[in-house]
């Protein structure tokens, strides 16, 4: 059993009408594969899958504010802190035009180490609280949406009305560490983003443990990726 997120779609729509770009069929395709999942009355389990570059985290974006519009929260899982940060930095500029709060969640002592980096110039919007306020606004609900390493599997990382978790690189967590953010919650909803694949996925979608979604276009006028082998003598 799982919970129904099937609210009108606003944020939605206004994420969509705010990007100064045109989202790519694939990602409305998986969208609406993954609001249909939300809002049906069992526990979403999906793999979004999709190179470097396809446009994965907008679509795990998409659904976040899906479940944040019914009132409850989603957290997007990353295993380092420079993914942690960079994410925090997309989802913010994304949500700029929404005026909405994203909250960013690291290792001890590290949140400070974050907002320092931002420097005078940023938008305040996009400074990260410290890490005792966001573990509050976590608590209380005043943030819907964040983003973390580790830390938020840690037992301070309480959360007043998990929906929604997203895990990133997600062969990059244990099966148990999976399941400690699935159970922050009350039946929360599970995606898990991807470009590589490792067997054991693969499987869960063969047997239908998981449903796969796949973006298998690339946004107009993103660069090709250049991956290169360079010798030792060259470091």
């Amino acid at each position: 059993p799982g919970r129904c997120f099937a609210p009108h779609g606003k944020l939605l729509a206004g994420l969509q009408a705010g990007l100064p770009f045109a989202m790519t069929t694939a990602q409305q395709r998986a969208i609406s594969e993954i609001t249909t999942d939300l809002a049906a009355p069992k526990r979403m389990l999906r793999m979004l899958q999709g190179d470097v570059g396809s446009g994965k985290t907008l679509v795990a974006l998409a659904a976040m504010l899906t479940v944040a519009e019914t009132g409850a929260q989603a957290a997007l899982l990353a295993p380092t802190e420079v993914l942690a940060r960079q994410h925090h930095a997309s989802l913010s500029a994304l949500l700029r035009p929404l005026q909405m709060d994203v909250g960013l969640l690291l290792g001890q002592g590290r949140n400070s180490t974050a907002a320092a980096d931002h420097g005078p110039q940023s938008d305040q919007n996009d400074t990260p609280r410290s890490r005792k306020d966001t573990l509050a606004a976590m608590a209380d609900g005043t943030i819907s949406l964040v983003v973390g390493t580790h830390a938020l599997l840690s037992d301070t990382a309480i959360f007043h009305d998990l929906g929604l978790a997203v895990i990133d690189e997600q062969h990059r967590f244990g099966v148990r560490q999976r399941i400690l953010l699935g159970e922050k919650g009350r039946n929360v909803d599970l995606m898990v983003m991807t470009a590589t694949p490792i067997p054991r996925s693969l499987a869960m979608t063969a047997y239908g443990d998981l449903d796969h979604s796949r973006l298998d276009e690339k946004p107009v006028g993103r660069l090709p990726i250049d991956t290169r082998a360079i010798s030792k003598d060259r470091i």
